[in-house]
């Protein structure tokens, strides 16, 4: 039962009170660095290293010193660094020069990671915007991380993060926080630990550098992790300083995103006109018919889930001008985004009512919520499962009830079947072999019949009626010794035992 919206709230709440407490937990942080440290400390400090990125290169594992506010972290690694039993050097404290301004930084990496089942953050960009001033411009900007770790740290950042979880009102039992990284943040760290290690070392790596498609650029945060697993330190200062050089400009978030996994819908849908496609019709970008199967079950769908979108699938298709009856075909959609995501069974009945309520030209069944990997059982067998089908078939020459009941007797029929012409545009010619199991005749008249057929999944039936000029062999037309059409086609069962049959 989907949650009413005062306890969303209270969820919501309790959600920014634990991540705002755990960023906010004052404890002390300097008790992590030790004596053996102390060189390292300074050489990033002078640098211009800011005290997370420190820590971490100094391999301080513990959470707690990562959680204080940067201005209490400030001022203890400076008290830390003056400190100095054995050496009386004066440590520079002088901050960059202010104020500055943000800059967008192009090509920062790639999309957003893979998203788990519940409610998720998207990994945030981060990236540098232009004329922004800076909110503290007494801060110096790390030459690591960009000053990432010294805003998106704080407690205002993490506010902004609560309160974007809280209005944008995804249902959801769990989370994952992630973030996506500028690919140049992975350079500035070898430079900075190449430093620490007072050696050398860079190649270009064209081969990690390589275009690729629906990629705006080659500089690809992965290709950038390539390369640097690749190369020599002492290739790697011909082309980087090290330490890296301090910037001007912070990071800043681009966007901050909420998502859902996706959530999957299942059940069976019988057709009933004759002038309806399974999924939009549209040739050269214009649509040929008003409406489809596909999208009078997605609509309402999308409006009860609050999806973004959807994929539709189905255990095979019927042509515009041919009905599915009997117990319908199996289905199955994936709802994108959606913000909510719990529904009981009561609640998807009336929800298949509403759908089937809406059209005369389709019925949905079995309507319920399945997992992603039970939409493979949809496609298990494809060409082995079995359907059904009942055919009209009009001859030029008369025919008594004899001359078609031989058909009865026909077992196990093989076809060759060469890819029919009405689908060479969109389907690679080849020559496709296929059994019908059975067929029983229905005589009606001088030029027509009705043909049942059980069929191999996959059989083009109007072409076995016809033969498509000789392309399916044999064909009811040769079989006959006349020529043979097809006028009404129907699917009448679909041999898929799924989805689960529901009490409807």
């Amino acid at each position: 039962m989907a949650l009413p919206a005062e306890s969303r709230g209270v969820r919501a709440a309790a959600f920014a009170s634990w991540f705002l407490a755990w960023v906010s937990a004052e404890l002390s942080s300097m008790s992590s660095l030790t004596e053996k440290d102390r060189p390292i400390v300074q050489l990033l400090w002078n640098t211009g290293t800011c005290p997370r990125c420190i820590f971490r290169f100094c391999c301080v594992g513990s959470q707690t010193p990562y959680k204080r506010p940067y201005k209490d972290l400030m001022k203890e690694l400076k008290e830390f660094l003056k400190n100095n039993p054995e050496k009386e050097d004066a440590v520079c404290f002088e901050v960059a020069d202010p104020p500055c301004k943000r800059i967008r930084l192009e090509n920062t990496g790639e999309g957003p990671d893979d998203l788990n089942q519940n409610g998720v953050l998207k990994p945030i960009p981060l990236v540098n915007e232009e004329n922004t001033a800076l909110e503290s411009s007494a801060v110096k900007v790390c030459n690591v991380c960009l000053g990432i770790l010294q805003e998106f740290c704080e407690v205002d950042f993490v506010k902004k993060v609560c309160q974007k979880v809280k209005s944008a009102d995804y249902q959801f039992t769990s989370f994952v926080f992630s973030v996506s990284l500028p690919p140049q943040l992975s350079v500035r760290e070898r430079a900075a630990w190449l430093l620490v290690k007072q050696e050398m070392g860079a190649t270009a790596c064209p081969d990690c550098f390589k275009p690729a498609k629906n990629k705006q650029s080659v500089f690809t945060r992965m290709a950038v992790v390539k390369a640097l697993e690749k190369i020599k330190e002492e290739d790697f200062c011909k082309h980087f300083p090290c330490p890296p050089s301090s910037p001007k400009n912070f990071c800043v978030a681009l966007e901050i995103q909420c998502n859902n996994g996706a959530v999957f819908v299942a059940g069976r849908y019988n057709k009933y006109s004759r002038n309806l496609p399974q999924t939009p019709w549209i040739i050269d970008g214009e649509r040929k018919l008003e409406s489809s199967v596909e999208e009078l079950i997605s609509e309402h769908l999308m409006a009860e889930f609050k999806a973004d979108s959807f994929n539709f699938s189905s255990s095979g298709r019927e042509d515009v001008d041919v009905r599915t009856l009997g117990n319908g075909r199996p289905f199955a959609i994936e709802l994108v985004n959606p913000r909510r995501i719990h529904f009981t069974a009561e609640e998807m009945k009336r929800l298949q009512q509403t759908i089937n309520n809406s059209s005369d030209k389709i019925q949905v069944r079995d309507l319920q919520l399945v997992t992603r990997e039970a939409i493979g059982h949809m496609k298990e067998g494809e060409e082995e499962k079995t359907k059904t089908y009942s055919a009209l078939v009009w001859t030029d020459k008369a025919i008594q009830k004899e001359d078609v009941a031989f058909l009865d007797d026909l077992k196990e029929l093989k076809l060759d079947q060469k890819t029919p012409l009405r689908v060479l545009h969109r389907r690679p010619l080849a020559v496709r072999h296929r059994i019908i199991h059975t067929m029983k005749s229905e005589y009606i008249d001088e030029h027509h019949f009705r043909l049942h057929l059980k069929t191999q999944a996959g059989t083009y039936i109007k072409e076995f009626v016809h033969g498509d000029f000789g392309r399916t062999k044999p064909n009811i037309g040769s079989l006959l010794n006349r020529t043979a059409d097809i006028l009404e086609l129907d699917v009448e069962s679909v041999d898929v035992d799924w989805p689960p049959t529901l009490d409807n």
